[in-house]
């Protein structure tokens, strides 16, 4: 099955009318196109056709690259630790080599980078919220592309953009010598080029006062040029946005598509995170059991652990947060018989008859014992993702279920986290802001990054995880894993490498 991506067709019925000597229709309507550099204004839309798996895959790839500059901005991170951290998630998820590399795989990187720009184009289309994240974070992903092109290659693709710049003559630098030099903080005697743009081209110059402003252009040296060609990528892709917006409800879509469309702009809550049965399979973690549950539950998630602590306050729990729980507790490898045993154990008040009719089964269908072909056929249900936790409906009177970060007080929350260890006034007050504006994954993860702080120091220090090993948690069993291998650093050899990454046979 294939997929054409083209934004409007030609209505069949006004074919007929057209003139077929226009020079628009001398071509082919679709075809493959040529990729000569690395670097990517965006200006036409892909018109190959690919397939369905393609448009979700590459989108989910690009879509976990421009997450995590976000979430860098979010944890403030400078420039430099940004560019450093985001190497091995871009190697990783969005792969753009440069020409000198001669990899033969160069053109297939970039049409999946072209491809997946227009795909959550269209999907970040819909509001002017998303619209606006989504020409930031492009426009972040683009300058760390920028800075780290090659030089000769990056001046090429900068002379094919035919930017309005106006060069500044010999007489203007004479004219205008000593506040040129003030402006730029050149030394004396120093020369360089100058170019001549209106100022609002480059607003983030003029506000750092990097540039002359003069009869309302501004003079931009030469050293300046990754802002000048900044600036010219947002302005088309705000532009392209607002087009794009107001296109997409008569655009001649695939039904097949729209799903997709809508999951891929929910996931900017939070990036989904598909599980892996492998992701169960850690090096040097025995086969958890229902009598270990307790000890592992210092490695939750706040979600799993506010449920476990209700589940023994009470002896109970209704039935979302038990299947919340039960498909967690699946993730980490707890088998179908220690389940049963340990919502046994764990609803006590109760007579075995009482647990047996109406609780069993349940716990069984989770894990696809029972039930319909295709439940069995896809072992049950799988463990639940942030994103899944956090666009579900909020939690009724007497249910514990969802993510605390989105559905706890602020007070409760706060007294939660200091009852786990977290009391560092600067961390509290940090995911205190992030809840504030909604960013609940993120405050779990200034959580998690507070709560194993040496751990993460030591991983990074001797080199043992990369930045990729360390990205950020999109997924409860992702918590677990991670938390339980950096706890139990130097026990048989714990590590990502030989624990973290199996792959599924």
């Amino acid at each position: 099955m294939a997929l054409r991506t083209e934004y409007s067709r030609v209505d069949p019925k006004r074919r007929a009318n057209l003139d077929y000597k226009k020079r628009q229709f001398a071509n082919p309507e679709f075809k493959q196109q040529e990729y000569a550099h690395r670097l990517n204004f965006y200006v036409l839309p892909p018109t190959a056709e690919i397939t369905l798996e393609e448009f979700e895959t590459w989108a989910i790839n690009r879509l976990k690259v421009l997450s995590e500059i976000e979430a860098c901005s979010f944890r403030n991170k400078s420039p430099e630790e940004t560019a450093e951290y985001m190497k091995s998630i871009v190697d990783k998820y969005l792969p753009l080599r440069s020409n000198s590399s001669r990899s033969q795989s160069l053109q297939d990187e970039r049409k999946r980078d072209h491809y997946s720009h227009f795909i959550l184009r269209l999907a970040f289309s819909a509001t002017e919220d998303l619209r606006r994240r989504y020409s930031r974070l492009e426009t972040a992903l683009f300058k760390l592309r920028f800075k780290d092109d090659d030089l000769l290659e990056r001046r090429d693709f900068v002379n094919t953009l035919n930017l309005e710049w106006e060069e500044v003559g010999a007489d203007e630098k004479r004219e205008f010598g000593a506040e040129l030099a003030a402006a730029s903080g050149m030394k004396k005697g120093e020369d360089q080029d100058w170019f001549k743009v209106d100022w609002e081209r480059v607003p983030e110059l003029v506000e750092q006062r990097r540039v002359l402003l003069k009869r309302g252009k501004a003079y931009v040296p030469q050293r300046e040029q990754m802002s000048l060609v900044v600036a010219e990528f947002t302005k088309r892709l705000d532009e392209a946005l607002e087009l794009t917006a107001r296109a997409r409800p008569r655009l001649d879509e695939d039904e097949r598509l729209e799903p997709i469309l809508a999951h891929l702009s929910q996931s900017f809550t939070a990036p989904d995170a598909a599980y892996s049965s492998s992701d169960a399979a850690i090096d040097g973690l025995s086969t958890p059991t229902a009598a270990s549950i307790d000890t592992l539950s210092k490695h939750f998630p706040l979600c799993m652990q506010s449920l476990h602590s209700n589940l023994r306050a009470n002896s109970h729990l209704k039935h979302f947060g038990r299947l919340q729980y039960t498909l967690f507790l699946k993730g980490i490898g707890l088998s179908l018989d220690e389940c049963i045993l340990f919502w046994r154990r764990s609803f006590k008040l109760m007579t075995d008859d009482k647990f047996n009719k109406e609780y069993k089964y349940n716990v069984r269908h989770s894990y696809g014992d029972v039930g319909g072909d295709a439940n069995r056929r896809g072992r049950g249900y799988t463990p639940y993702s942030c994103q899944k936790l956090l666009t579900e409906p909020l939690p009724g009177p007497g249910q514990q279920h969802g993510c605390p970060y989105r559905t706890f007080t602020q007070d409760n929350l706060l007294s939660l986290l200091q009852k786990g260890g977290i009391n560092d006034r600067d961390i509290l007050k940090s995911v205190k802001e992030d809840v504030q504006k909604q960013r609940y994954h993120v405050a779990c993860n200034r959580v998690f990054e507070a709560s194993h702080k040496r751990e993460i120091k030591k991983v990074k220090d001797d080199g043992s995880w990369s930045a990729a090993d360390l990205d950020t948690i999109v997924h409860p069993n992702t918590y677990f894993k991670r938390s339980w291998l950096l706890k139990h650093l130097g026990e048989g050899n714990v590590g990502i490498a030989n624990g973290g990454e199996k792959m599924e046979e």
